[in-house]
């Protein structure tokens, strides 16, 4: 498996996380660990977690495993913390008091003396952007965190989230988290761009769309049975009415046609597509099965043509909003118009 640098940091991750959300809901301990022992064997270093998965339970998985795995130094561990961990109005947030204690927890659950990436898991209104920062670069003074990441921001969050950092001089900012995958393309419009120009590594999550670039759903079938979608078809981003139109279709038929081309699975070609984008410096895989981790991780070895590359863009395509992006999409091409109209003609 390919190792990557995250963003301007020193740290070295694999090109695939192991994402760990369903770890103590969906996921058993030992499916778990299974899980985590072949991830490892095939050159994983990278494992992502969270305090709210599984209201701390995927954290104590983890640090189970860690107590009893031998070696484990060359691991590069992350977690989150930012939502609800416990019914008062302390209880959560990306103020001082809640991110401190949940730093605590995430340590005490883990098993460990320090976190390689801690990442505020969303934005907070509530909270002074200053105390959140000075309160992450206190973290990485204190040696308890090595360095700091950012998840679900949008594109103006996360610009003054940087300046405001640049500007207090605390722990810079190396990374975003954010959804990203070949149904979910909107974070191009700025977050890429803005990742790519302060040279932050993106970490996409629900690379699989949820499960709906499997090919598992149908157009004329709601999904029922063991699937997310199946025990709940309203659940979340990937709702199956969200996802159900002509869009989702057309671009797992091009999946589909790559697909068969190399003789992969879908979620493989998907998930190599990923990989071959602008920024990314790891994908989040998030399994429930050691199954569906090992098509997961074939990823690495499907070698798509720019050709591939550009089919599958072209029927993902997601469009661009009529404001302000089309608009200034028609003045940047006024604009070139302009410019070839008046050049003089070449001798």
């Amino acid at each position: 498996m390919e190792q990557r640098t995250l963003g301007p940091s020193s740290l070295v991750v694999s090109e695939l996380a192991l994402g760990t959300m369903t770890f103590g809901v969906e996921t058993p301990e030992d499916e778990a660990h299974r899980q985590l022992d072949r991830f490892v064997e095939v050159g994983g270093t990278f494992v992502d977690t969270a305090d709210v998965y599984g209201a701390g339970a995927s954290e104590e998985i983890i640090g189970r495993w860690l107590a009893r795995t031998a070696d484990t130094d060359h691991l590069v561990l992350t977690t989150k913390g930012r939502f609800p961990m416990g019914p008062g109005p302390m209880d959560r947030g990306a103020g001082r008091r809640h991110l401190t204690r949940a730093l605590d927890d995430s340590l005490r659950r883990l098993g460990v003396e320090s976190i390689d990436l801690y990442q505020v898991h969303g934005w907070d209104v509530a909270a002074p952007l200053e105390e959140t920062l000075t309160t992450l670069d206190g973290f990485v003074r204190s040696g308890k965190v090595r360095h700091v990441g950012l998840s679900n921001y949008t594109g103006w969050q996360l610009q003054r989230a940087i300046r405001l950092g640049e500007a207090l001089g605390t722990e810079p900012i190396i990374s975003l988290q954010a959804q990203y995958n070949l149904l979910a393309r909107e974070i191009e419009l700025e977050l890429l761009p803005q990742c790519l120009e302060e040279g932050l590594g993106l970490l996409p999550w629900s690379p699989l769309g949820g499960g709906w670039l499997t090919g598992k759903y149908r157009s004329d079938e709601r999904p029922t049975g063991a699937t997310r979608l199946g025990e709940d078809p309203n659940r979340g981003v990937e709702a199956y009415d969200r996802r159900n139109v002509p869009r989702t279709w057309e671009t797992l038929e091009a999946v589909e046609a790559v697909a068969d081309a190399h003789g992969r699975s879908l979620a493989q070609v998907s998930l190599a597509w990923l990989l071959r984008r602008p920024a990314v410096s790891s994908v989040i895989l998030g399994a429930r099965t050691l199954a569906q981790l090992e098509d997961d991780l074939g990823a690495v070895d499907v070698v798509l043509t720019d050709d591939d590359v550009e089919e599958l863009a072209v029927a993902s395509a997601p469009g661009i909003p009529d404001y302000p992006y089309r608009m200034q999409a028609r003045q940047m091409a006024m604009t070139i118009w302009d410019e070839l109209r008046t050049r003089p003609e070449p001798d």
